[in-house]
């Protein structure tokens, strides 16, 4: 576990909060359901995966253990790391923040990372990316989500919970994995209305990646 700083105590807090909630929000998201089969399409029986914002860890972790995988699943939140626990016993969940965990090279066959870095500074984001793409061995795959807009640190509200958000826009957020040394082997938008009464129709973007052999 590492140590939060100021810039670091919203995002957990923020899902802490949410708990539930945001399951239930996002529960009927066929792109998202459909993100992930197209890595169980390509995924090698036993494959290891590193769930990053794992979340309540429903549905990636379900499903990715479900079909027989090895998952590692990392959130900020305490609360959100609890629920993950219980809920998917079959995988491993661990309290630790992505931009700071220690990764080996080479260590997974597939990364994903399902809106987990919109409240990550663009340096950060694309730092992060970075970190994953090398964490996949070669060959291996990203699943990457998003809500492309060119927004920078804009103040809002999420779910009815306080937000500082930061993204970018469709091609620019292309881009950020294509210069992290992914392939990017397919595109998927969607327009998403999460099932809460605070919550608005919202841009999804989904990036199936691959990092190249050696």
């Amino acid at each position: 576990m590492v140590a939060e700083d100021e810039r670091r105590v919203p995002a957990a807090v923020v899902f802490d909060a949410l708990g539930l909630d945001y399951e239930k929000a996002f529960a009927s998201s066929e792109a998202h359901r459909a993100s992930l089969r197209w890595l169980l399409d390509r995924l090698a029986p036993g494959s290891r995966v590193l769930d990053v914002g794992s979340g309540t860890g429903r549905p990636t972790a379900e499903t990715l253990t479900g079909a027989g995988h090895h998952v590692l699943g990392v959130d900020v939140s305490p609360v959100m790391v609890a629920l993950a626990a219980r809920q998917v016993p079959g995988a491993e969940f661990r309290r630790a923040d992505i931009r700071e965990l220690p990764l080996q090279d080479g260590a997974y066959d597939a990364v994903c990372a399902y809106f987990s870095l919109l409240q990550m500074s663009r340096a950060e984001q694309s730092a992060v990316v970075r970190r994953m793409a090398r964490a996949v061995r070669p060959g291996g795959l990203v699943a990457l989500a998003t809500v492309p807009l060119d927004v920078e640190g804009v103040e809002g509200v999420f779910l009815g919970q306080p937000v500082r958000v930061t993204s970018f826009a469709a091609g620019a957020f292309t881009e950020l994995a294509t210069g992290a040394g992914l392939t990017v082997l397919a595109e998927e938008r969607a327009e998403f209305a999460p099932a809460h009464p605070d919550a608005v129709p919202e841009p999804h973007l989904f990036l199936h990646c691959r990092r190249p052999a050696q």
